[in-house]
């Protein structure tokens, strides 16, 4: 069975609020993040998604996704999940949701998406510092 797998292709990852699955199966992804923009620190994401398509593969496959500090060792959020694709037309979807993250300085972080334990995409998440307006 081993020589029937297929490594699949990423076909997209983003990372966003929320993800909502509409009345007709459809998906929302809401609040498409590209920084991080705090006030003060610490700054916490009460809730980060992580949505992530496979296709062009078949075989049984393991996610890994990880949100990465600035020191490029502290793991702020991970979570994995297995998938199947049954055939090459097939594709899968994954959302892992977290709660709580924390963010203890500004800076470069990282989100990261692995294929059992091979990485396979690396973007950047930096977390800015902005001023609150003045005034009332």
């Amino acid at each position: 069975m081993e020589s029937d797998v297929i490594l699949p292709d990423l076909q997209s990852a983003v990372l966003c609020e929320d993800v909502r699955c509409e009345i007709n199966g459809m998906q929302t992804l809401v609040g498409v993040l590209s920084v991080i923009p705090a006030t003060a620190l610490p700054v916490t994401c009460m809730r980060l998604c992580i949505w992530a398509r496979w296709c062009g593969g078949a075989g049984k496959f393991r996610q890994k996704s990880r949100i990465i500090g600035v020191d490029e060792q502290q793991v702020l959020a991970q979570a994995q999940v297995e998938f199947v694709l049954k055939d090459m037309e097939g594709h899968a979807t994954n959302v892992h949701y977290f709660g709580g993250v924390q963010f203890q300085q500004y800076g470069l972080h990282h989100v990261e998406i692995y294929l059992d334990d091979e990485l396979q995409l690396r973007f950047p998440l930096p977390v800015i510092q902005i001023t609150r307006p003045s005034g009332g």
